[in-house]
């Protein structure tokens, strides 16, 4: 397992694996010198409340943030998890509301971009632009994926599917290695992003251990037949759009 370790740069996981290299020394650094408020957040902290107006976008450092919404009963789906180097509400910067909500999932580092700022850095930076609208197609593409896997895949495939993009993102921004990776969500958060109960990914997880495909436990998770699960999950990492999936 790779510990998380410092960047040199507060945006130095930003598009990691995924096309960073097309970013130039003053995209990066126009960037950097923008970014303003770095600092952390506790496990279970409300960060954005859907209908609420926003002004800033936030960039992960450390930890995991999801985004979800609720029926009227109040339980929660996980529409989205990100990990560190991800912008996580970068589409709130043009439609200046979201439609969810925002919530950190263990203890995290941000740090924020205000709106204003971020017009100011991209005037006369269209690549730069043009990479910050990239990272939302990312999402976009992943929420198309999530869609897949809650529609026509089961419960074991729904949580295999998961662990190997978030396994495949993590090693994108050097946090997972050999198929293992911190991941300090619960079971129940499990469940809320696979669309199960708490007790269903319970025997999921048994049972993906009995057949030697992965193990998680104590905030670790552990891709014991990377193949094999990926094929339960029917899993394809082409949406991430990783560098070395590239043809040119």
């Amino acid at each position: 397992m790779v510990e998380a370790t410092g960047t040199e740069t507060v945006t130095g996981r930003f598009l990691m694996g995924r096309r960073r290299s097309q970013l130039t020394a003053d995209d990066i650094g126009a960037l950097d010198d923008a970014a303003q408020n770095v600092r952390t957040l506790p496990a279970r902290t409300l960060m954005i409340r859907a209908g609420e107006r926003v002004t800033v976008s936030t960039m992960l450092l450390e930890g995991f943030i999801c985004r979800y919404m609720d029926d009227r009963e109040g339980l929660r789906q996980l529409v989205a998890i990100h990990v560190p180097g991800d912008f996580v509400d970068l589409h709130g910067f043009p439609m200046e509301m979201l439609d969810h909500d925002v919530a950190t999932l263990g203890p995290v580092k941000i740090a924020s971009w205000p709106h204003a700022a971020l017009a100011r850095v991209m005037e006369g930076r269209p690549n730069l632009t043009r990479m910050l609208w990239f990272s939302t197609l990312l999402d976009a593409a992943m929420h198309r994926e999530w869609i897949f896997r809650l529609g026509r895949l089961g419960a074991e495939g729904r949580v295999a599917h998961l662990m190997c993009e978030l396994n495949t993102r993590l090693e994108m921004v050097g946090l997972a290695a050999d198929g293992r990776f911190a991941l300090p969500l619960k079971q129940a958060d499990l469940a809320e992003a696979c669309g199960l109960t708490g007790v269903h990914v319970n025997r999921v997880l048994r049972s993906l251990r009995e057949r030697g495909l992965l193990l998680f436990r104590n905030g670790v998770a552990e891709i014991l037949d990377r193949r094999a699960l990926a094929a339960l999950g029917e899993f394809d990492s082409a949406y991430l759009f990783p560098d070395d999936l590239r043809k040119d």
